[in-house]
């Protein structure tokens, strides 16, 4: 069976309302990531010196050798940097990407951290690379920073954010079982859940573009004020859009420079101006979702065995449980937990069967008003369908013309008249009925499966969602 595990659709064109406290039409998030003291070096046990995020772009690491200019970077975003950006936010609600060794070295940080209210979050055990590193040694990373953090802060942290991550970072800071979201994941402007071995867990995604991280890589800002650019025009959008979240990721030896923190001030300034506006810590926002958007329960499409697929979608093409024994066959992933999602699996079987096999399919199709609604036997989709457009209750004449219409359009086609009722109202079938009778039959073959799809996609999006 195969399984695809990427989520390509998301909430799709209709993002769930996020309902805000208080109304607000935004929730910003502010992340202040403290790394100083964690990053790569020898003095910590690494095997070369740190090369990422610094005033130093390109820089490389130095295998076995401290790199002083690196550190002394490094230095001023805990020895002022930090100290510059607490003065501007402790009175806003921040979260904090702590490393958990970084933490250790900055007892005067933290407790400032903790007297301003701001959440402290994890940032892992070392601000290092993970990609290389085995499932059991990165978990036993995870596990001891969790450890560290407790014991400098007082408390275990909720929110997890690696950041240099790998492919099983997520799953198993959600198999760790304590966290309240996970923010490693760039992929959405709202919290969504994500299923890791049967546990749900809330993702609070973060962000690479309204990051200061740009102004140390070779594509990115260059002054101040085009940061505060970039992070104006990000909330302008997602304020007059509604229900979403900007999230912003700021880092103490970069925005903690007085040239670009002068552009930080002023971009705040020019959000508190809005109505509307929640600041809120990723803590605060991961507690409201799961409150107000608790994770979907039920099975999910492409978690199901077979039989369990067959037997909720074998029906939704009339009397035709092969398309769905097919369609469990495809490359499902949680893209297709959705009506559209069944919807592509199935129809991509039934388009791709012999012209033999759709005939049958349509042949399956009971007459409109037909002998079989008469006697009642249609199946409970059919007999639904012909009652949202009145097909149950025909006068004589109508009841008469369906039957002329039937017998005709079968002696012509070979299989009956098929149309998604529910797009019309009786006046409408009646009057298709009498245009397609008049088609070709290729055209009306072609015609006739186009129904039976839409009929497949109104089935599943009641049965779905």
């Amino acid at each position: 069976m195969k399984r695809y595990p990427r989520d390509m659709t998301g909430y799709g064109p209709t993002p769930p309302d996020a309902h805000w406290p208080g109304g607000a039409q935004i929730a910003v998030q502010i992340v202040l990531n403290y790394e100083e003291g964690g990053e790569n070096n020898v003095l910590h046990g690494d095997a070369a010196s740190e090369a990422f995020l610094s005033e130093i772009v390109g820089a490389a690491a130095w295998p076995g050798q401290r790199h002083w200019n690196m550190e002394s970077i490094y230095e001023y975003g805990a020895r002022a940097g930090f100290w510059r950006l607490h003065r501007m936010l402790r009175d806003l609600p921040i979260t904090v990407y702590g490393v958990a060794t970084a933490l250790a070295r900055a007892p005067e940080q933290v407790a400032a951290m903790k007297d301003a209210g701001w959440e402290i979050a994890s940032h892992g055990l070392k601000w290092i690379e993970y990609r290389d590193f085995g499932a059991e040694e990165e978990r036993a990373h995870m596990e001891q920073a969790i450890a560290l953090h407790t014991e400098v802060v007082g408390e275990r942290p909720r929110g997890w954010y690696t950041g240099r991550c790998s492919m099983n970072t997520v799953r198993l800071a959600a198999e760790e079982g304590g966290f309240a979201y996970v923010a490693d994941s760039y992929a959405d402007d709202l919290p969504y859940w994500a299923r890791f071995g049967g546990r749900d867990q809330l993702i609070v995604p973060y962000t690479l573009d309204a990051n200061d991280m740009r102004f140390a890589t070779p594509q990115g800002f260059n002054a101040g004020d085009q940061f505060e650019a970039y992070l104006r025009d990000s909330f302008d959008v997602l304020h007059a859009e509604g229900g979403r979240m900007l999230s912003i990721g700021l880092h103490c030896r970069l925005i903690g420079r007085p040239g670009r923190a002068a552009a930080l001030k002023r971009a705040l300034d020019y959000m508190a101006g809005h109505e509307g506006v929640w600041f809120a810590t990723r803590e605060q926002i991961a507690d409201h979702w799961a409150a107000t958007h608790p994770a979907p329960s039920g099975p999910r499409p492409s978690e199901m065995d077979r039989e369990a697929f067959v037997d909720a979608f074998g029906g939704i093409f009339e009397h035709s449980p092969w398309i769905a024994e097919r369609a469990h066959r495809l490359e499902l992933g949680p893209t297709h937990d959705g009506a559209r999602g069944v919807h592509a699996a199935l129809t991509r079987v039934f388009r791709s069967a012999a012209a033999e096999r759709r005939l049958a399919v349509l042949q399956a199709h009971p007459d409109l008003a037909g002998k079989l609604a008469a006697a009642k036997r249609l199946t409970a989709e059919s007999s639904s369908e012909q009652s949202s457009a009145g097909l149950d209750a025909l006068t004589d004449a109508e009841r008469e013309a369906f039957t002329r219409l039937n017998e005709a359009y079968t002696a012509r086609f070979g299989f009956p008249f098929i149309i998604a009722v529910r797009d019309h109202d009786k006046a409408g079938i009646l009057a298709a009925f009498e245009r397609r009778i008049g088609n070709d039959r290729d055209a009306e073959f072609a015609e006739a499966c186009r129904q039976v799809e839409r009929i497949a996609e109104l089935r599943l999006l009641e049965k779905l969602g």
